[in-house]
């Protein structure tokens, strides 16, 4: 597997990839049809402006690294008490 691909399939790095994996799995099931799959591609791209919304706070007052593990993610969720996407 590809450096990069290895990264992206990394649950430390990409925080979306449950979404990431439903939207691709939409997508095989239904013959590439994007229409069908319109509400995975809107979790996934709810997904990723969350948490690139904490990625961009946790910069700002200093926290490193910017995107929380897997663990602190966890722990974010949480706390909120359901899925913000």
């Amino acid at each position: 597997m590809p450096v990069v691909a290895g990264r992206l399939r990394d649950p430390d790095i990409n925080p979306c990839l449950l979404e990431s994996d439903a939207s691709t799995r939409c997508m095989d099931e239904y013959n590439y049809d994007r229409e069908r799959c319109s509400t995975h591609f809107l979790k996934y791209k709810n997904c990723r402006k969350f948490w690139n919304s904490v990625m961009i706070q946790r910069r700002r007052d200093g926290v490193k690294p910017s995107m929380p593990t897997a663990a602190e993610r966890d722990i974010i969720l949480q706390a909120m008490g359901k899925m913000p996407y």
